[in-house]
């Protein structure tokens, strides 16, 4: 065990970047290679979000909440994320309800 228990260590184990920056700030985009990145999945393309020129992201909450159990493990079962799923549901709900009040 080392000596210094609870302090951290001051050592930085980063390598330096191999990277040229100066040349990758010159360049221009169609400078740059593209065709080793694949086309996105029609899957991939449904789940993007595009946020520019869009209001901010509204701020999330954290919040206790009582789901049912079966409910809540379909979207577990979903993969990661599934909090994320939760809110879109409900964003979309209150999407279409915002007149009803």
């Amino acid at each position: 065990m080392h000596a210094r228990r609870g302090r951290l260590m001051s050592t930085n184990t980063s390598r330096k970047s191999e990277t040229d920056w100066d040349r990758l700030n010159r360049m221009a985009d169609e400078d740059i290679d593209t065709s080793d990145i694949p086309d996105p999945t029609p899957e991939q393309f449904a789940r993007a979000v595009a946020r520019r020129g869009l209001d901010p992201a509204p701020r999330k909450q954290q919040v206790t909440l009582r789901i049912d159990a079966d409910v809540l493990q379909w979207f577990k079962d979903g993969g990661k994320g599934y909090q994320s799923r939760i809110n879109a549901l409900l964003r979309a709900y209150v999407e279409a309800h915002k007149n009803d009040q």
